[in-house]
């Protein structure tokens, strides 16, 4: 069938090709060179999904096998980042276009739309679809999968299309709805599983500088709320805590009417001016968990640094051109509810504190993509986090890539708290704080901050006299940063074990009740470390510390006893990493 497009110009008539990275000229050949229909690619956030999936679509068009281009995207701000992208590709996309509106310019070559604008009309996308050979972009896929809707309209409207290319950065959740035009094949359980075509992971990235690393510095302190039947609760965050306990102590360290979210604002802060002292126009963002809590959270910034974060929230009309401002001058802070976290790129990004009571890999995954994008070789990035072990599992297992399950729909075990999903949810997705959040069955009475550990390439270090340590900027090489910290450990516990008795002076009264807390902390973040690089059930790890050590359960043991499982468990991480 003779197509109804113009006979488009080669190539070169639409601009400079970008330089691609090795990763992406691979894909490239490999997909020019198999020509599917639909392809899969995914990629770590930061890589560069966009200049790949542009540069195939310039391909296609320079050698007419396709005659239009449709980018669907999940968000308003990132249709519009495609369309800049685009046209600095020498693509002309209309981000303007909505369903039904009928023709376009003759200037444009494609249209770019949401997810929610196509699932509102998709018989008018198939119309447009049918009539010019059409290469779909579906950026960020998997959100094809999030509501039926949403996916019975990505499947009406784009499959006449003549080529699909779909496109994400961030690890699949399990889930009963099948993504659209994803190939899927039984895992070694008998679930079926999402097949990629193409896939480049965050170590992958990593090693070949596309990404920055990440250093993590996990925050824990006491914390004290009242129940709703009035009883007064204290606990320390980091410690093994109930899932309800971990839940309302993390929502008392996040108000900002606490001691704990100035603390950690202030050393996120101290961290990003030595970073801007090496990278001038450094920035840092807060993710928040509402509305309210990020205006709070501006708030504090404000008293600590002497000036105005740029605060963004999806209902205000100048939330794109906000983003876009801060992305392209130098003030110091960006405070965002969840605008910030998938897909929009602020290269200057480079220090991160997770204020937000999302728990799920996927959104930590997002949220974490938004420091990595790499500038120049040697920039780390660092990002501050409550220390709640799903949170550090996340950390952890940064690299892990998950593809798509099908099966049972993921729910509880995904979200610290599962009786206010629904709740919580309208005000991530920019609602605010309602009146209903405001009457939940919690009121935070206070809360303090402490340096827990620090998370680097899947491994713990750090300890409170390391503070000044972690604060250096790290403008290291992913490996030159690990054998920096490693040595660090391995001097501190030398210094440890040679110590002898200290000077009268400088003797600190310090409880016995103090120093088991202390040395049980230290054991459960090593253990936890230990299960994320091996595997390992943590119960498993204390059972084989005590048949090599001795002595009862960690909860009873005495302090030599505690010590003698750390050094152990130390020994064990070592001899693994050698």
């Amino acid at each position: 069938m003779k197509s109804l497009g113009p006979a488009w110009p080669e190539r070169a008539a639409w601009g400079t090709a970008p330089s691609l990275r090795a990763w992406q000229e691979a894909a490239l050949r490999d997909y020019l060179g198999r020509a599917p229909r639909d392809f899969l690619a995914v990629a770590t956030p930061g890589a560069g999904k966009t200049t790949f999936a542009l540069s195939a679509a310039a391909e296609l068009l320079g050698r007419r096998v396709v005659d239009r281009v449709i980018i669907v995207a999940p968000t308003e701000h990132l249709k519009m980042q495609w369309a800049e992208a685009a046209a600095r590709a020498g693509l002309p996309i209309d981000p303007s276009y909505s369903a039904g509106k009928g023709k376009i310019s003759s200037d444009y070559v494609g249209v770019a739309v949401t997810y929610a604008g196509v699932a509102v009309n998709p018989l008018a996308l198939r119309i447009r679809t049918e009539r010019f050979k059409t290469l779909v972009i579906l950026d960020e896929v998997h959100h094809a999968g999030d509501a039926l809707s949403w996916g019975e309209g990505v499947r009406e409207a784009f499959e006449p299309a003549a080529r699909r290319l779909a496109l994400t950065g961030t690890p699949f959740r399990s889930d009963v709805n099948p993504i659209p035009f994803v190939t899927y094949a039984p895992g070694d359980d008998g679930i079926p599983r999402s097949v990629a075509d193409y896939t480049y992971g965050y170590t992958q990235a990593l090693a070949d500088h596309v990404v920055r690393p990440v250093l993590f510095l996990a925050y824990s302190g006491e914390m004290q709320w009242r129940t709703r039947a009035g009883d007064e609760v204290a606990a320390r965050l980091g410690e093994p805590l109930t899932k309800d306990m971990t839940a309302h102590a993390l929502r008392t360290a996040l108000d900002p009417g606490g001691s704990w979210m100035p603390a950690v604002l202030a050393a996120a802060d101290k961290r990003l001016a030595e970073v801007r002292n090496h990278v001038p126009d450094a920035g840092g963002l807060v993710i928040a968990t509402d509305q309210d809590s990020a205006r709070a959270y501006a708030k504090l910034l404000r008293a600590i640094t002497g000036e105005a974060p740029t605060v963004v929230l999806s209902d205000e009309k100048a939330a794109s051109k906000k983003i876009s401002e801060f992305a392209a001058d130098d003030s110091r802070w960006l405070v965002a509810v969840r605008m910030v976290s998938e897909g929009v790129d602020v290269p200057r990004l480079s220090v991160g504190v997770y204020a937000t009571t999302t728990s799920t890999p996927l959104f930590f995954a997002q949220a974490v993509g938004r420091f990595v994008r790499a500038r120049t070789r040697g920039e780390i990035a660092s990002v501050f986090l409550p220390s709640v072990p799903r949170l550090l599992q996340f950390a952890a297992e940064l690299e892990v890539e998950r593809d798509h399950a099908l099966g049972k729909r993921v729910q509880d075990e995904d979200d610290i708290f599962a009786a206010e999903n629904d709740l919580l949810a309208q005000a991530q997705a920019g609602e605010g704080a309602s009146d209903e959040l405001d009457a939940l069955p919690f009121e935070a009475l206070g809360s303090e901050a402490r340096f827990d550990h620090a998370l680097y390439d899947g491994a713990t270090f750090g300890s409170d006299e390391e503070m000044d340590f972690l604060g250096i900027p790290g403008l290291l090489e992913p490996d030159q940063m690990r054998e920096l910290l490693q040595q660090r450990q391995a001097d501190n516990a030398k210094a440890q074990k040679g110590r002898t008795t200290p000077e009268p002076d400088t003797v600190e009264q310090v409880t016995t009740h103090e120093q088991l807390a202390v040395l049980r902390r230290e054991l459960n973040g090593l253990v936890a470390a230990w299960h994320h690089r091996t595997g390992q059930p943590h119960g498993v790890t204390h059972a084989a510390l005590r048949k090599e050590c001795g002595g009862p359960a960690a909860a009873v043991a005495n302090a030599d006893q505690l010590r003698k499982r750390i050094d152990q468990l130390r020994e064990w991480a070592a001899r693994k990493t050698s």
